[in-house]
């Protein structure tokens, strides 16, 4: 997929996740491992033997994957599910497979601290068995290695290849600036400007297509104050802004999963409708805008550097 067909795709991909739950992630679950992992096999509930506390498996690679979706996600359910999947597997498929991967449909991305216990108690208890998470950001990485074919037919919609994305117009703002207008908040203050930096987007982990997708958006981001240049109301830039960042500060609280507060901030930019990839594109710019002015994500504090720009050493 070219760069705007996998934004585009990213969306989508998030959409979907939000509305499977339950059989039905299982069910795009399996599509998904069938269409990356030739050797997946696809594991369903059948009598009174259930599932032998696996919900598929790879061949090749000795996992066996048991899959977690609710629309709650109450802890002691999570504890329960885990703690059955594994009674289960340990009991039903011994000998069968070196590692457990717990797969979760979670949208705030880091796994809930009850998880990361279960991991850490059951991989002491069972030395001789690995464990891993998979949850959304990696069931991406697998969906993105994908054809064009079966990413549609995954998602059970085209991902347009004739509205390509080659530069973006003021045009293509003003609509998303416009929605966000509803949003601000009265300014106290000018907001303090910082030059956005290398070192930034390495502080806050941003890297792979996310950084891609932004460094694309920062190109086209003096648009947006070319808008806001051309508008009689000086302070509404500051009062948007005041709204975004504090939209910004209540997701942060929630996650530090790069990934996710991007997708949501996405979101709050284009509101609840599908956008088209113009759209999307312009809507990275208005995210690349409020990056650059850091009023989302944090500077790196005086004298960070970075470990990969250090050459190795910070």
């Amino acid at each position: 997929m070219k760069f705007v067909q996998r934004a585009y795709a990213h969306v989508l991909f998030k959409e979907k996740l939000s509305e499977v739950h339950g059989e039905s992630f299982e069910d795009f679950f399996h599509a998904l491992m069938r269409a990356v992992s030739p050797d997946f096999v696809a594991v369903r509930t059948h009598g009174n033997i259930g599932d032998q506390g696996s919900d598929g498996f790879t061949l090749h690679d000795g996992k066996i994957y048991a899959c977690y979706s609710s629309q709650t996600g109450s802890v002691a359910d999570i504890r329960t599910k885990f703690r059955s999947d594994l009674a289960k597997a340990l009991e039903k498929r011994k000998g069968q497979f070196t590692t457990f991967v717990f797969v979760l449909n979670d949208a705030r991305g880091a796994v809930h601290p009850e998880v990361a216990t279960l991991l850490t108690t059951a991989a002491k208890t069972h030395p001789t068995l690995k464990f891993e998470v998979l949850d959304p950001v990696g069931l991406w990485q697998r969906f993105v290695r994908l054809d064009l074919v079966s990413a549609e037919t995954l998602l059970g919609c085209e991902i347009p290849i004739t509205d390509l994305v080659y530069g973006i117009g003021l045009e293509d703002l003003t609509p998303l600036l416009e929605h966000l207008k509803q949003h601000r908040v009265p300014a106290n203050a000018m907001i303090s400007l910082a030059e956005v930096s290398e070192q930034k987007l390495h502080y806050n982990g941003i890297d792979g297509e996310l950084l891609e997708y932004l460094v694309r958006g920062l190109r086209s981001s003096h648009l947006v104050d070319l808008y806001y240049g051309g508008i009689s109301q000086i302070a509404e830039h500051d009062e948007v802004a005041a709204r975004f960042k504090a939209y910004y500060g209540e997701f942060r609280a929630q996650t530090s999963d790069p990934e996710v507060i991007l997708l949501e901030l996405l979101e709050f930019i284009l509101g609840n409708g599908m956008p088209l990839p113009r759209q999307l594109s312009a809507a990275w710019v208005v995210l690349a805008h409020f990056f650059e002015r850091c009023d989302i994500f944090e500077a790196p504090p005086a004298g960070w550097v970075s470990s990969t720009m250090a050459g190795g050493s910070a």
